[in-house]
């Protein structure tokens, strides 16, 4: 089962490919002044997650204003990662959950991706957004079982502003 409102957001440490290489962030050290925004994706160099990363990038100014830090997730690893920000334009902080210890704490990951189409990877993120305020706690949550459903941005932006 996925985390849901009210609950304390699991803490993990997540690998960011910064300036100087590979640093590790942890949730636990980024709350308390911000609220923080998870955006799980399956994969880099998808369709359907390029379109979501994108079109934050280039919105990412109306978190900001509403005192959110926005985390891009996905099961890549950094380099990965770095080489489709670079290719997309994706500025937001992307964190690689190469093992998927964060998509199993949080109750997202899929047994099978599109199995239909013969991706049987399993542990692999379902797109998943998570509102986390600045006391930890999970203030918005969403699930989509369909990797090509985005999350409703609007509810995000509404229940940010209640936040701030």
């Amino acid at each position: 089962m996925s985390i849901q409102v009210g609950d304390q957001a699991p803490d993990f440490s997540l690998v960011a490919l910064g300036d100087g290489g590979p640093e590790v962030v942890k949730l636990s050290e980024q709350t308390g002044e911000q609220n923080i925004l998870l955006l799980f994706v399956p994969m880099a160099f998808t369709g359907v997650c390029t379109e979501e990363f994108c079109a934050i990038s280039a919105g990412l100014g109306a978190y900001t204003d509403l005192n959110c830090k926005v985390f891009g997730i996905s099961g890549d690893n950094p380099f990965a990662q770095a080489a489709w920000a670079e290719k997309e334009n994706i500025s937001l902080k992307l964190l690689s959950d190469y093992d998927h210890k964060a998509t199993d704490a949080y109750g997202i990951a899929y047994d099978q991706f599109l199995p239909e189409k013969n991706l049987i990877m399993g542990g692999v993120p379902k797109r998943s957004a998570f509102l986390v305020d600045k006391a930890g706690v999970v203030q918005y949550a969403q699930v989509n079982d369909s990797p090509g459903d985005l999350p409703d941005f609007d509810a995000i932006k509404a229940k940010l502003a209640e936040l701030s």
